[in-house]
């Protein structure tokens, strides 16, 4: 997989949406299940759809991203993360 900007980007969206899906679905478990699977169908092949700091770091270990590659997919999915998490406030 070829890491670009736009995969980054990527990160941060599915992200946002994966969490925003958790807050708003309060806790059902299909709703979860679906909003995961989107993300994936939409993002898999743009990012790897990681969406979650302990994958990129697990990806680390495995030598499938470098160490700057994982901090910039952590800090993406970090905001995204914060930004769901502010944008469930809101409903």
């Amino acid at each position: 997989m070829h890491i670009t900007p736009i995969s980054y980007l990527a990160e941060y969206i599915g992200t946002f949406f994966f969490i925003l899906a958790i807050f708003l679905s309060g806790g059902n478990p299909l709703i979860i299940g679906g909003a995961l699977a989107l993300v994936v169908f939409f993002i898999g092949k743009i990012s790897g759809a990681n969406v979650n700091p302990a994958i990129s770091f697990a990806m680390f270990l495995k030598k499938e991203l470098n160490a700057t590659e994982m901090v910039s997919y952590m800090a993406a999915q970090l905001l995204g993360g914060a930004s769901a998490f502010y944008a469930s406030k809101m409903f």
